[in-house]
Parts: C-alpha cells; sequence; structure tokens
C-alpha cells in the first residue's frame, strides 16, 4: 500500500511553481551550511561567517551571553525533574551547576592558578563554550531550509540504496552527516533529533546517527590537524579519518549494543520502485514542500530546540572538560584507561604504545585532549591520535550530553560501552594506516 501511494505521487505532473517552492529554500539551505566562500579573506561556510561576525558584534558581551545560556542550561533539569531520571542523570545535573560555577570563576578571573594554564579553563571558554553558544541557535535559525522543505526527503531517496546497504539506515540520514561534518555535532543532533520525533527514524536508526554521524566539523578537524603539525598533508589525513569513520559507523551498526534496539519507525522512508528513484524522489520533495506552516513558524520551533539544546550542552562542556583536562595533567587516571586500548597497540609494534592509548583514552573526556597529549609524539602516533580522537565521535565534555539532551532512547551506559567500540575499532583501523601514510607519504 505504501509503495502504491509513492507511484501515485510520483506519477503526477508538477509545476514549475511547485518545484521552486523545493529548489529556492534548498538552495538556500546548501548555500548557508556547505558552500564555503570568501569574506574579509577568510574562506569558510556562511554559517560561520555569520558566527564570527556575532562573536565580533557582541565582543566582550559574548561571555555574559554564553553564562545567561549556562544559567538556564543548570536552572532547567531542575524545572523539568530531570535528575529523577536515574543515577547518571543526577550527575549530569551537578556537573551543569558545576559549570555555572566555573563560567562565573572565567568572567570573574577567580579560582585555583591550576584552571588558568594553557588549554585549561580559558581555552574550554573562548575555544568551544562561546563558540558553540553562538552557532546552535544560529544554525537553528537556517535549519528549515535544509529539513522542511524537501531536500532531506530529495537527498533521501536518491541515497537510500547506500545507506541502508552501509549502516541500516535511511537515505535521509545523509543530510544528517553532512551537517555534521560541516557545522557542527550539535546542528546535526538537531535534525536527527527532529527526524525521530516524527517518527521517521527508529530507535536504532537514531543511535546509529547520533552515534556514527555526529563527529566534529571539519573546521575543527583543521585545528586538529595544525596542532598535531599535520597540515602539511591535510588532504591525506582528512581523507584517512573520513575512511576510518565511515568504516567505523558501518561495522558498530551491526554489533551491541546498538544492534539490540528497537527498529521499529512509524513513518519509515519509503522505497521506490527500480527506475522511478528520481521521480519518486522530486515527488516526496514536493510533498513536503507543501506543508501548511510558515516559514515563521518553522523558525520559531527550530530556535526554541536550538537554545534549550545550547542550554544544555554548555555548562557541560565547561565542567566535564575542566574535569578531563585536569585529570590527564594531574592523574593517572586516563594511564589505567588506556589498559583497554593497550593490546591493540602490541598488536602493531607501536613504540610509545602506552602512551598512545592513555592518550585515546583521555578523549572519552574531551575530544581535544589526545591531540594535546600527542602533539609531540612520533609521525604514527599523531595521527592515529588525530585520527581516533575524531572517530571515536562520543565524549563527556560535548557529544553525549548532547545526545542524553535528545529524546534517543540510548543511555549513558550505551553511549559508554559505544565509545570503547568506536575506540577500538577505530585504533584497529587507524594504525595500520598510519603506518602506511608516514612509510609511503611523509
Amino acid at each position: 500500500m505504501e509503495n502504491s501511494a509513492v507511484e501515485n505521487k510520483a506519477k503526477k505532473k508538477h509545476s514549475l511553481a511547485e518545484i521552486l517552492r523545493v529548489a529556492i529554500p534548498s538552495f538556500l539551505g546548501i548555500m548557508v551550511f556547505f558552500v564555503p566562500i570568501t569574506i574579509s579573506d577568510k574562506n569558510t561556510i556562511l554559517l560561520d561567517h555569520l558566527v564570527i561576525w556575532c562573536e565580533s558584534l557582541l565582543g566582550e558581551n559574548s561571555q555574559w551571553y554564553a553564562l545567561l545560556l549556562i544559567i538556564g542550561g543548570s536552572v532547567l533539569p531542575i524545572m523539568q525533574k530531570f535528575w529523577r531520571q536515574g543515577f547518571g542523570s543526577i550527575v549530569f545535573t551537578l556537573f551543569k551547576f558545576i559549570g555555572l560555577v566555573l563560567a562565573g570563576m572565567v568572567i570573574f578571573e577567580a579560582g585555583p592558578a591550576a584552571l588558568y594554564e594553557p588549554f585549561m579553563l580559558e581555552f574550554l571558554w573562548k575555544a568551544l563554550v562561546i563558540p558553540v553558544g553562538i552557532l546552535v541557535p544560529i544554525g537553528a535559525i537556517f535549519m528549515p531550509l535544509l529539513v522542511n522543505y524537501g531536500l532531506v526527503e530529495l537527498v533521501g531517496t536518491l541515497t537510500q540504496p547506500f545507506m541502508r546497504l552501509a549502516f541500516k539506515v535511511p537515505g535521509r540520514s545523509a543530510i544528517d552527516a553532512v551537517a555534521s561534518f560541516i557545522t557542527s555535532f550539535a546542528v546535526g543532533l538537531l535534525i536527527t533529533n527532529k527526524a525521530y520525533l516524527s517518527g521517521q527514524y527508529s530507535a536504532k536508526e537514531a543511535a546509529i546517527i547520533a552515534t556514527g554521524f555526529s563527529t566534529v566539523s571539519v573546521a575543527f578537524m583543521v585545528i586538529v590537524a595544525r596542532t598535531l603539525g599535520l597540515m602539511d598533508i591535510w588532504v591525506v589525513f582528512f581523507l584517512a579519518t573520513l575512511f576510518t569513520t565511515v568504516l567505523v559507523t558501518a561495522i558498530s551498526a551491526r554489533i551491541p549494543p546498538i544492534s539490540k534496539m528497537d527498529d521499529y519507525a512509524e513513518n519509515r522512508e519509503a522505497t521506490p520502485d527500480k527506475g522511478n528513484r528520481v521521480v519518486t524522489a522530486v515527488a516526496e520533495a514536493i510533498g513536503v514542500a507543501n506543508s501548511p506552516k510558515s516559514f515563521l513558524n518553522l523558525v520559531k520551533e527550530n530556535l526554541k530546540d536550538g537554545v534549550v539544546m545550547t542550554m544544555t550542552i554548555l555548562p557541560t562542556i565547561l565542567s566535564v572538560g575542566t574535569f578531563g583536562l585536569l585529570i590527564a595533567k594531574y592523574t593517572p587516571i586516563f594511564d589505567y584507561i588506556g589498559y583497554i586500548f593497550y593490546p591493540i597497540t602490541m598488536l602493531f609494534g607501536m613504540e610509545h604504545g602506552l602512551e598512545l592509548s592513555s592518550a585515546v583514552a583521555s578523549g572519552y573526556s574531551e575530544m581535544f585532549l589526545p591531540t594535546l597529549i600527542m602533539a609531540e609524539g612520533d609521525t604514527v602516533s599523531k595521527l592515529v591520535a588525530g585520527i581516533t580522537s575524531i572517530s571515536s565521535i562520543l565524549f563527556l565534555s560535548a557529544s553525549i550530553p548532547c545526545i542524553l539532551a535528545t529524546n534517543i532512547p540510548i543511555s549513558f551506559y550505551g553511549l559508554t560501552v559505544t565509545w570503547v567500540v568506536r575506540t577500538a575499532l577505530t585504533m584497529v583501523i587507524a594504525i595500520p594506516l598510519s603506518m602506511a601514510i608516514t612509510a609511503f607519504i611523509m
């Protein structure tokens, strides 16, 4: 019955106005989120230009803006009684209040000197908290151009065979993946959560997308490569990271804990007949673009979701990220966790295997830590640390609390196990790949 409806819709002839209703907003969305342009000698996507402009416009007031969001993020879980959902929720609620305290400390330059060492509290505040606080709400404003005028359905129907075969997810998830890769994992999660709530993804599919596609943006990958001194081989590093992340996601989608999740979706993506895929894709896109909701109402809904998500993640980025940096610098905890991955480095005969394993383990706290720890390491270790920090995807300072803030039914324990699985798989792939790159390219 579902395929018959799709076929009937595809057979209908569409007017120029209907096609333009899809084409114009989708083109604008692509320009905002995906196409780099040069403004004032800086080449990046338009969304990033807007973030830079807003940061410049706010100036010193950006710290008060961030503080306001963090206050909201600290109060919201109390109002929503989030802490009643279990021990993990209580812990994250406490960390939000700690984030509020740290925000006050960094603004008023108070607190222990250890917090003001290089790459500590001020680094997190300026490099992550303020940019993310501006990026996600602005991204949410333009989100309807991507998701509410048929582009997702068009791309989803066209890429459905590959996405289903490779990752066991609907074709429309290609948009989620690209949005995360080009803009921010938070933007990608915003799209994923809305699709899950509307019944277009099952719990399993949403979890695969959230834990497999929502990595840091290309812009932040450049920061990783620059810190590791790998910009001379940036293209090679980027392709190696992309290849590893895609392969790890394809494998992890087929093994526990994600493979055991519920796979029912109420409004699952239809499968068109062979030969009708392009026609069906256009018909599906036009059907969505004809929605009675106005653009202004869509912006209001998305902006509200974006602000709530921003308030949810900012306090945790600051608190968990700071604790992770302090633990990595002053304790051996990550050395102990690193023993989980030490057998993998031993298997490949890594000279500094234990140091690399410890650095990789620190990525569970904050994805940038392995890069900082291995910045002075040998080339193979640098490559492995950089690739793993990106491909592992999950980390406590941002992506994990961001996923927990969505409606996707995956627990803190499930996310932790998934991180271990992804990290181990990434190292198995990244170590020989990095050895080959070093041997043949460097």
